[in-house]
């Protein structure tokens, strides 16, 4: 391995003590987080920091238990995953909206729904990929924030977005392109795409 002299490059040491990820920008899934409230009703929260957890069927993101996010899933056991198109981009703002003094999101009548299939939960129609999932565990501690890790038992994908053999993955993203977050504050969409030069032998 060749290694190049770290002060060639012209790097700016960054303030720990300060928001580091404020500081450049990070892509990240924009998805919408699906709870039901104490009183019976739902919550959809818009979440960037979530991710795939492994090649099995774990998903997780990052919440905190000031959240009714969190509260709910504790509660409850149960989420949905709603991964929205770039024309949805103002209902995940929306989802956004805080609450009122009373605890709730009137914004949230607005957002177009639909029942999840297998757990007591709703889902944000015309997304283009949805889960359904178990709770399986919470890790708190990461410094006020906690990480929610869930098992999907349920997943469905629009059918213009699925990849198959007889389509180039370019035609599937032209098609269905995909809504990126860029943190911190603000969003891009994903319409070209490229293969990955794995080395012959490569092996996940």
């Amino acid at each position: 391995m060749k290694l190049a002299d770290f002060s060639s490059y012209r790097l700016i040491n960054l303030d720990l003590n300060q928001c580091l990820w404020d500081r450049f920008f990070c892509v990240s899934p924009l998805v919408i987080i699906g709870t039901k409230e104490v009183d019976g009703g739902y919550d959809l929260a818009p979440k960037h920091l979530a991710m795939p957890l492994g090649w099995e069927n774990y998903f997780g993101f990052i919440c905190t238990p000031r959240h009714h996010t969190y509260q709910n899933i504790q509660r409850e056991g149960v989420f949905t995953v709603s991964f929205p198109q770039p024309d949805q981009i103002l209902l995940a703002s929306l989802a956004a909206t805080p609450r009122c003094d009373n605890e709730t999101k009137p914004a949230l009548a607005a957002l177009p729904t639909l029942k999840a299939s297998v757990i007591d939960g709703v889902l944000l129609q015309q997304g283009y990929l949805f889960f359904e999932c178990q709770l399986d565990r919470i890790i708190d501690g990461f410094g006020e924030n906690s990480l929610i890790v869930g098992q999907i038992i349920a997943a469905q994908v629009l059918e213009s977005a699925l990849r198959r053999s007889d389509r180039d993955d370019q035609d599937i993203l032209l098609e269905v392109p995909l809504l990126v977050y860029l943190n911190p504050g603000r969003y891009t969409i994903v319409e070209q795409n490229f293969s990955f030069p794995f080395p012959t032998g490569f092996k996940r």
